[in-house]
């Protein structure tokens, strides 16, 4: 066995098991596979209405077989002690425990039992696979945060040792730093980038002035996986330039599994084996294919802790060429804590505003990254790290352009600062709502 493999089988990860049960999945036809969701759906509902006391409270009075009277779950429904959410005969020792990012506003600590998590292990290798990339022998470049603390700091230095990857830290993003990663892509033979979108990004921007080709510094390179940020169209063409290999487009959450995974087709491809994706409106009605709404998802494999029509955070659209074995993820617009609301009332996804401004501010050739946070219902900052401060006609041209795209009467104001500011994971938030609630 494989050394990635064998540190799964460890720690009490059934990997083999598994990876023979998303081949079975993976087998059936698409009649079979409309069957075996219905069949997957209502087990999981009555595995925890029966051995989950804490979803037995949540979803009272359902019936397993009409899933619309199956109660929406947040992330707030979450926010309570581990131990009252796990189902009978699980405690903190025998299930797998992790935390979410907090990205969303609502931290909070989850669990899986083992053959789920070993599941999640499985379509992780099955995706990679479909770029030839093998968790036990393909080197990583790791471009994500790392703990600072010391335990945390070695204990995620071992973790990358077992699984053959290298991390480059996200938290020091300047030209001396780069110029210390491209040495060490120059003396290692990695095989694929993993890592998150603006950390990488600026990485492309920097190799883009020194007028250097990552895959010629490092000719083994296949690949370049990006998650847990918006990806736009324009950044990954210049990561493609620039890295000369093609970048692929992940979406995934660490309370559930991949979410979707670019094909190679170039489409967003959902995880049907393990998980049932919905779009929701605001009145939680199913909306059909093409329609904008929250997604919403269910994980099927979970045993430990229920995961039912759990409402994640985010908007998104599934397109009309979805099938139940293969739906595809058309358009991720961002989360649904990120919407900006506006004097009139009008509300916007907040990602609108930094795509309005980054058409914009890019151009310059001197900004680096920047995000914008609203203040006011008609004030907003933009933080930017440039060489130089940017001129009165460039701050002009784009508060024109975002009240042009959404309303008069917006205040833009721009601060300069050394570095932004990211979260203790290292993912930075492009845009993010100071208002209170009940403004």
């Amino acid at each position: 066995m494989n050394l990635f493999d064998l540190s799964l089988k460890l720690n009490g990860f059934p990997i083999k098991e598994a990876e023979i049960a998303l081949r079975e999945i993976q087998k059936k036809s698409d009649i079979e596979f409309e069957a075996h969701i219905i069949e997957k759906k209502q087990a999981i509902v009555s595995h925890h209405l029966k051995e989950t006391p804490f979803y037995k409270q949540l979803a009272k009075h359902v019936n397993p077989l009409d899933w619309n009277s199956i109660p929406i779950m947040t992330k707030r429904d979450l926010q309570q002690s581990l131990d009252e959410r796990l189902s009978i005969n699980f405690t903190r020792k025998n299930v797998y425990i992790n935390k979410t990012s907090g990205s969303s506003g609502n931290p909070f600590v989850f669990a899986k039992d083992k053959f789920c998590h070993a599941l999640t292990w499985a379509l992780i290798k099955d995706r990679f696979g479909w770029y030839h990339l093998d968790f036990n022998s393909s080197k990583q470049a790791r471009f994500y945060g790392i703990p600072l603390d010391r335990k945390g700091y070695y204990k995620e230095r071992f973790k990358d040792a077992l699984s053959k990857r290298y991390r480059f830290s996200v938290f020091d993003l300047s030209d001396k730093a780069f110029h210390g990663y491209l040495e060490k892509f120059k003396s290692t033979k990695f095989d694929y980038i993993n890592g998150y979108t603006s950390s990488l990004v600026q990485f492309a921007k920097f190799l883009q002035k020194k007028n250097m080709l990552l895959k010629q510094v490092c000719s083994s390179l296949k690949a370049c996986i990006v998650t847990s940020e918006m990806l736009f169209e324009d950044d990954k063409k210049l990561m493609e330039l620039q890295f000369g290999i093609p970048v692929i487009n992940e979406y995934g959450a660490s309370e559930l599994d991949i979410i979707a995974f670019q094909n190679l087709k170039n489409e967003w491809q959902v995880t049907s084996e393990t998980l049932f994706v919905e779009i929701l409106d605001d009145n939680n009605k199913i909306l059909p294919h093409g329609e904008e709404g929250r997604i919403v998802i269910t994980s099927f494999y979970n045993k430990a802790h229920p995961f039912i029509r759990y409402d994640i955070g985010d908007i998104g659209i599934l397109s009309k060429q979805s099938t139940s074995k293969k739906p595809i993820l058309e358009k991720l617009i961002g989360r649904t804590n990120d919407m900006a609301i506006l004097p009139s009332g009008k509300k916007a996804a907040g990602l609108t505003f930094y795509y309005i401004t980054k058409s914009i501010i890019e151009d310059d050739g001197h900004v680096k990254e920047f995000i914008i946070e609203q203040h006011k219902k008609d004030t907003f900052i933009i933080k930017y790290v440039s060489t130089k401060v940017l001129s009165p006609e460039k701050m002009t041209l784009i508060s024109n352009e975002m009240e042009h795209y959404l309303e008069k009467g917006l205040q833009v104001n721009f601060e300069r600062l050394n570095r932004l500011e990211r979260s203790k994971s290292g993912k930075l938030k492009q845009f993010s709502s100071l208002l209170k609630e009940t403004e």
